[in-house]
């Protein structure tokens, strides 16, 4: 059983003890947490709430509503939605703040609250530590039985979403129309199910074939949108009738592709790719991605004259950076796309729209498209972490080891080498080391990452 506070929001393992895992009670006392905090800040008494498919969802959902009630905050429930969807839902009912509850990518067992702030994008670091600050001490002050909050449903807003898409300049229905497309979804059981085929339909799609896509929350396999959990909706592309494959994770922010002969386009390249488009349609700009993605993504970004910014992990990381640098476009390495022209927040549901449109435009299939990127491997490897072990020692001790090489210490360490980088770094979702690692050749990424998790192993047993 594991709790996690972070500035990925409030995230565990549903059962055990209070503590260990993310029990009724600590639902109740981080709920209550934030909205004494958006109280406290906004002024304002209204949030959004909203859910992904998972089996805890209603239980957890029913716990936060009262809670906020019980503040005296009025609370609208968009239900089952994604979690872009609620994030532009915030700021069109002016609400002082968000809660989506989902655990992303991570196994059915899990759940958490992700927090937003009144503009729909997720809190940062300093005001994480002002909730967290508050569900510790207990510091809430309840309502009156006469100035309870109330409670209200709205099922608009997926719609809603969608024709925000549907009307930005650079999605191209007619184009997308025109081609007449063959599309398997993968929705492992969420809410993505009804989502991405919601999208699909109005964009023009022809067929739509749907794989997992029963909001039961049972997930058919592990969640998140990895090669090796991809087999089936493979398998289905093997067969040679489909242009593509669509998989998205359980509240839809991270968006990975495959192609039309089942090999997978990989989810490093979905943020290039509809860079490649946006920038090739704006004449430029600039980008930004965390310090975990490919190097392809600076590569493409050159091409189109426009400037690249690495940010530390963590959404509310690369919206910042992109808001510094004036990006155009931006995201995450593991398929979340961030495009300001509709809102700061990773969203899978306007990377389809945006990589469709640039399908389209090309005439390219998806294997030819891929190959017109610069070819980077990226080996992602784990190392569960138990409560012995000194993770920040660890990484001082790794910086002190590569010390005549680049190294960059916002967000762990990342180790650039003259063609090569590594990144490690303490998850903020799960209880493990991340430890990345790019080359121009598979087989030298996994011997780089493989040399880092030795010395990792050999500083841990000292």
């Amino acid at each position: 059983m594991a709790l996690i506070k972070s500035i990925s929001g409030i995230r565990g393992t549903i059962g055990g003890a209070a503590g260990d895992g993310l029990t009724p009670l600590d639902i109740v006392k981080y709920a209550a947490a934030f909205g004494t905090w958006v109280l406290e800040k906004t002024q304002n008494n209204l949030i959004i709430i909203g859910r992904d498919a998972r089996l805890s969802g209603d239980m957890v959902n029913r716990l936060v509503t009262a809670t906020l009630q019980g503040l005296g905050i009025n609370v609208i429930d968009l239900g089952m939605s994604t979690t872009p969807t609620v994030e532009m839902a915030v700021p069109a009912k002016k609400a002082g703040g968000g809660i989506i509850l989902t655990a992303s990518h991570n196994p059915k067992q899990w759940n958490a609250l992700k927090l937003l702030n009144h503009k729909g994008e997720f809190i940062s670091d300093e005001d994480g530590k002002q909730v967290l600050a508050l569900g510790d001490s207990e510091s809430f002050d309840f309502a009156p039985v006469t100035k309870l909050g109330s409670y209200t449903t709205d099922d608009t807003f997926l719609q809603q979403h969608i024709e925000a898409i549907l009307a930005l300049p650079l999605v191209d229905k007619a184009a997308i129309q025109a081609k007449n497309f063959r599309v398997v979804v993968d929705a492992v059981n969420s809410t993505g199910g009804f989502a991405v085929p919601m999208l699909l339909e109005q964009l023009g799609v022809e067929v739509i074939e749907k794989l997992f896509c029963e909001p039961t929350g049972d997930f058919a396999h592990n969640p998140e949108p990895l090669p090796e959990n991809l087999r089936e909706i493979a398998r289905v592309l093997e067969k040679g009738s489909f242009d593509l494959g669509i998989v998205v994770d359980p509240d839809v922010d991270r968006l990975a592709l495959v192609n039309e002969d089942g090999s997978m386009f990989g989810e490093e390249y979905t943020l290039v790719a509809v860079a490649d488009y946006v920038l090739q349609q704006l004449g430029g700009g600039n980008t930004v991605s965390n310090l975990s993605s490919t190097r392809a993504l600076r590569d493409v970004t050159e091409k189109h004259g426009g400037q690249y910014a690495a940010a530390a992990v963590g959404e509310v990381n690369v919206v910042n950076k992109m808001k510094e640098t004036n990006a155009v476009i931006g995201g995450e390495g593991n398929g979340g796309i961030i495009y300001p022209e509709l809102h700061y927040g990773r969203d899978s549901l306007v990377g389809i729209a945006l990589f469709l449109s640039h399908l389209a435009k090309t005439g390219l299939t998806m294997t030819r498209l891929r190959a017109s990127y610069p070819n980077y491997f990226i080996s992602k490897n784990k190392i569960e972490l138990t409560p012995d072990i000194n993770t920040d020692q660890v990484l001082v001790e790794m910086e002190k080891r590569y010390a005549k090489h680049q190294v960059n210490t916002i967000d762990g360490v990342k180790i650039d080498f003259d063609k090569e980088w590594v990144h490690l770094r303490k998850s903020n979702t799960e209880p493990i080391i991340r430890i990345y690692a790019e080359s121009e050749s598979n087989a030298t990424a996994d011997h780089l990452a493989n040399k880092i998790i030795g010395d990792i192993k050999e500083i841990i047993n000292q």
